[in-house]
């Protein structure tokens, strides 16, 4: 059951993977490795049951093709750029072909050839793991080498755990654990090469728990049916692994069967549409609307606001008492404000712009800072900045960017009324799409309430008494035009940190809706 997990285990992954439409080569080294680990441990597998040398002889051909397989997904892992794996898949490709036509002779017939391909295995693994720690050493602070740090840890929690197996040999005997023990190794490195936005400890733990929790109420509704249906209820070991192969293989079934469907019928993509991604369309096509509507909407309400504020202005100056000319104030005051909600609602609409060229972010950074250093309201606010050197340039529109930037900062300042600390961060992002830019600021007021933060983006949404709504709509819609993605963070009475990532590299990102 062990191996069987193992098998299953790499080949939903590799599944996944390759029926994925947008792939990179560092994900389809990994799905060419958790192949080769399917091949090795299917065959292993089938070998105990069916006993026929066929399935011993692909159970080495998966074990020798692993070792290139590793090589290669390690090179992409570190970019081309360690030493010690350059020129190195040529030499395993020859040994490993070496060793599959050795099988069919008399070596193959020893009793430690087998082992022999292990160790060999065992030792490419230990070759690429010791490449990819001094290539981490030498690489400079980044998201991207916080992330392989942490592989570079499971790694060896990955291997001691396994060692128990070979308590057998000193007359222990334990259940096999290995098999477990790689498929959630396995699936910790899906995450850090399929998902590339997880870049923090507690990303990952909150996937890891969300498959325990998933798989743990999978067994106990197995054990639950088996209670009632069955005379004699099944081992845990068995349990717990047909509930955690089921959690994995939940998505790449979805993605086949979808794909299948829209292949035969086009008309059916509805089905597989979650309720998340249909208010994802519901709030594009709120955004569509307004757009639509903000030119007939300033046109039809400025031109009559314009003859209100003259009119008003004309009687204040002919007002023969202070109470005339205080409600005159009042309407004059009014028609400006409900002028500033017209002009916001426009820039919601279109944004300005369209001046896109490369800048380098930090100097963006730097004015905003300035902009808000200057502003009266900073008085009891410190303000710090963590600037990363020599940033990739990025394709933006620096007055948008400074827009959002100031914007964001105001409502730091905003919540925070007796003073604190906002600090500004920049830092390079590696992912498998190409290098990117991210930007935080963060505030230390009193936060947002977690029935607030899911709406903040929304146009319209405010909590402020004064407040239009609009301003972090028009940040969102800026950094989307500009081919980024903008997240908050909050939590009440401790501050927020917004986060902002955009693409770096010679391409124009912007995309004007």
């Amino acid at each position: 059951m062990d191996t069987f997990t193992l098998a299953a285990t790499s080949f939903t992954i590799a599944l996944s993977l390759f029926i994925t439409v947008k792939m990179d080569r560092l994900q389809k080294s990994f799905a060419v490795l958790c192949l080769a680990v399917f091949v090795s441990q299917a065959a292993a597998f089938l070998k105990e049951i069916l006993d026929a040398g066929f399935w011993k002889h692909l159970e080495h051909l998966g074990l020798l093709a692993i070792a290139p397989a590793v090589v290669f997904f390690f090179r992409m892992l570190t970019r081309n750029q360690s030493n010690l794996l350059k020129g190195f898949m040529a030499v395993l490709s020859l040994i490993s072909a070496a060793g599959a036509v050795s099988q069919f002779t008399s070596l193959g017939s020893r009793a430690d050839f087998h082992f022999a391909l292990i160790a060999y295995t065992c030792i490419v693994l230990g070759l690429c793991y010791f490449s990819l720690l001094l290539q981490v050493k030498r690489s400079t602070p980044s998201t991207e080498k916080k992330r392989l740090i942490y592989l570079l840890v499971a790694c060896p929690i990955a291997a001691f755990i396994c060692s128990i197996d070979l308590s057998g040999y000193l007359g222990y005997h334990f259940a096999p654990v290995s098999g477990l023990v790689l498929s959630a190794l396995l699936y910790f490195t899906l995450l850090i090469v399929a998902y590339p936005h997880l870049s923090e400890l507690h990303h990952f733990f909150a996937r890891t728990i969300v498959i325990a929790v998933s798989t743990l109420t999978g067994a106990a509704i197995i054990y639950l049916v088996s209670f009632f249906f069955s005379e004699s209820a099944p081992s845990f070991t068995s349990v717990f692994m047909m509930s955690f192969l089921i959690i994995i293989s939940i998505t790449p079934v979805k993605m086949m069967l979808k794909n299948i469907f829209n292949f035969f019928y086009p008309e059916s993509k509805e089905i597989f549409t979650s309720l998340y991604d249909s208010d994802e369309k519901l709030e594009k096509e709120k955004s569509l609307m307004l757009a639509e509507m903000a030119p007939v909407f300033a046109h039809e309400i400025r031109n009559p606001l314009g003859s209100i504020k003259g009119a008003a202005q004309f009687l204040q100056s002919e007002a023969s008492t202070e109470e005339q000319e205080q409600l005159l104030k009042v309407i004059i005051d009014e028609v400006n404000r409900l002028n500033t909600v017209v002009s916001q609602f426009l820039d919601y609409a279109r944004p300005a712009g369209g001046n896109i060229r490369p800048q380098d972010i930090n100097t963006v950074v730097l004015k905003t800072i300035s902009i808000i250093a200057a502003n009266r309201m900073t008085e009891n606010t410190a303000i710090f900045q963590e600037l990363q050197e020599e940033l990739p340039m990025v394709n933006i529109d620096e007055q948008q960017m400074l827009q959002v930037m100031i914007n964001i900062s105001l409502n730091a300042i905003e919540a925070m009324p007796r003073g604190g600390r906002l600090t500004y961060k920049t830092s390079k992002i590696e992912t498998g799409e190409g290098p990117a830019i991210g930007i935080s600021i963060q505030d230390t007021g009193s936060g947002i309430r977690p029935e607030h933060l899911k709406n903040i983006f929304k146009p319209f949404y405010t909590t402020k008494e004064s407040g239009v709504g609009l301003g972090l709509a028009i940040c969102r819609r800026i950094i989307r035009e500009h081919g980024g993605s903008i997240r908050v963070k909050s939590v009440a009475g401790k501050g927020s940190i917004f986060f902002i990532r955009l693409d770096a590299g010679d391409k124009i990102n912007y995309n004007p809706s």
